[in-house]
């Protein structure tokens, strides 16, 4: 069983940062492409972040320059460095990882989300 549980959620004022960790568990071989996407109030999910196992990123236009993706392969690890917050990105924010490849004769696990966690940005 493959779980991610995300951490680093909290509440900021406008300008400041948080740091978000989303660490996959299980009998884990590697992990395609992982992400971060958010849910507000009243909306539907939307992209925030994504990241190959390569390193290649993207990222939606609205956090563009202000937040960074990243992660670490040997820990199945991925992060969201969120600088210059602002109220309008106060939402749950959920990792993804699309496919994650298991040790030994386990099946291939396809579209894995964690729990999520609250960032709030006060004006």
């Amino acid at each position: 069983q493959v779980q991610l549980v995300e951490s680093g959620g909290g509440l900021v004022q406008a300008g400041g940062s948080l740091r978000l960790s989303c660490a996959a568990s299980g009998r884990i071989f590697s992990i395609d492409t992982m992400g971060w996407y958010r849910q507000a109030p009243g909306k539907q999910r939307e992209l925030v972040a994504t990241i190959t196992s390569g390193g290649t990123t993207n990222y939606a236009d609205s956090v563009k320059g202000r937040f960074t993706i990243s992660r670490d392969n040997a820990k199945n690890t991925v992060y969201l460095q969120m600088n210059s917050l602002k109220p309008e990105d106060t939402a749950v924010y959920s990792c993804n990882a699309e496919r994650v490849h298991a040790l030994g004769p386990l099946p291939t696990v396809r579209d894995v989300w964690g729990q999520g966690t609250q960032v709030a940005v006060s004006s």
